[in-house]
């Protein structure tokens, strides 16, 4: 299976693919679709959305798993990630990709083993369960493939249908 990890922002969104089988995780790409500072934030949520639909078009994904939004004390940075997550959420759903989502302290539980994880805890485990020989690069990249590992974890629990499929 395929999963497209992604870390929503307006400026800098993430992402990572990453190969997940029952015993290991393989990275094919990670990433970020950088916007233009300059641009309204309907331009810069066109252009995470063309973005990631080309990555999903080239790439083929099983599955996409993003972050979902934080709490933060300023709410408009909320609202704004919000909308970068359904800019990416509607790439998917033209796909017609499942799309499942995580809290960040679910990711970092899933990944580090530790809800309050720094960044850099995050991206040294990332770099660990991907055989990677240095830190993935930029941050927003090791956090979307974060999530996706998160994502990848999960779904060894899932159920298995009468058939042995998951």
């Amino acid at each position: 299976m395929i999963i497209l990890g992604v870390d929503p922002g307006s400026i800098a969104t993430g992402y990572g693919l990453i190969k997940s089988n029952r015993s290991r995780n393989i990275l094919i790409d990670c990433g970020v679709i950088k916007t233009d500072s300059k641009k309204s934030l309907p331009e810069k949520l066109r252009q995470i959305f063309e973005g990631l639909s080309q990555i999903i078009a080239k790439k083929r994904p099983d599955e996409l798993a993003i972050e979902e939004t934080f709490y933060s004390k300023n709410a408009k940075s909320a609202l704004v990630m919000g909308q970068a997550r359904g800019a990416a959420i509607l790439a998917a759903a033209c796909a017609k990709m499942s799309v499942w989502e995580y809290s960040p302290k679910e990711v970092k539980c899933s990944i580090v083993g530790r809800g309050n994880a720094s960044k850099l805890q995050v991206q040294y485990m990332v770099k660990n369960l991907l055989g990677l020989k240095n830190l993935p690069q930029p941050q927003d990249a090791a956090d979307a493939l974060a999530v996706a590992l998160c994502h990848a974890q999960k779904i060894k629990c899932r159920p298995l249908s009468p058939w042995g499929e998951r």
